[in-house]
């Protein structure tokens, strides 16, 4: 009984760390498409420092894990006692990691708020100017997602015009319509546009945009999150069993 007992924790555990491997290799791919992508997230990572080290803690979890479910896999075939106290003191620290990533994930929430995007936008935004990184991405942001400042054309109304630009603009080439959306692509009516005509204007907040283009990835990854911290544990509790089972 004990001998079916122990082989059932084993497969057990190869299962949980099967998942463990298959969420690494996921987070690895989101890490690096993130950094790499080239329709402007690469831009909106590499401007804000918060991001920038979320995409890159992303990487970084993702190669742990893949390498963790591929020793706790073996360790588990192999009843090999030293490879099952290292997977678990290992998968124990990454465990702490996450869960305090999620509790600073919510005490920074506020940092994410249309308020707080809005101020930055009106306080650094230069318009035209792309040598500026800050002004290079809202730009790279509104043209990709056919968006125009947080909340419209609106928030440009404070925002004094580029000096290399007509001092009768009043929104950014970047809101105007375009019969592609990319930098390459030609603007419908580009004069009209700079001058406050509104049907040649991206009317749409880029807030409201991308919260509703990411809204539902946003509850998946947070589902994700969950089950990978439960599967962890599992994994850490089987690993233990484990551990003490064999002779």
């Amino acid at each position: 009984m004990e001998g079916d007992c122990l082989s059932c924790m084993k497969y057990l555990m190869f299962l949980f760390n099967f998942f463990i491997f298959l969420g690494g290799a996921c987070l690895l791919g989101v890490g690096i498409w993130v950094i790499v992508d080239p329709t402007g997230f690469r831009e909106i990572v590499a401007a804000n420092p918060l991001l920038f080290t979320g995409a890159y803690v992303m990487l970084a979890m993702g190669a742990m894990l893949f390498l963790l479910g591929f020793l706790g896999c073996c360790g588990a075939i192999r009843e090999n006692k030293c490879l099952l106290l290292f997977f678990f003191m290992f998968i124990l620290l990454i465990f702490l990691a996450e869960l305090s990533a999620a509790i600073l994930a919510f005490i920074f929430r506020e940092n994410l708020t249309r308020e707080f995007f809005t101020k930055e936008l009106k306080t650094h935004y230069l318009r035209n100017n792309d040598t500026d990184l800050f002004s290079s991405t809202w730009n790279s942001v509104m043209i990709t997602f056919a968006c125009c400042g947080v909340n419209g054309p609106e928030d440009f109304e404070a925002v004094p015009p580029h000096s290399h630009s007509p001092s009768d603009e009043v929104t950014p080439e970047a809101c105007c319509q375009r019969e592609i959306q990319s930098r390459e692509g030609i603007f419908v009516n580009k004069d009209a546009c700079l001058t406050g005509v509104e049907r040649f204007q991206n009317r749409q907040g880029c807030y409201t945009v991308i919260l509703n283009s990411f809204e539902t990835y946003v509850y998946l990854a947070g589902a994700l999150a969950i089950g990978v911290l439960a599967i962890e544990l599992f994994a850490m509790i089987f690993a233990m069993c484990l551990f003490r089972g064999i002779q």
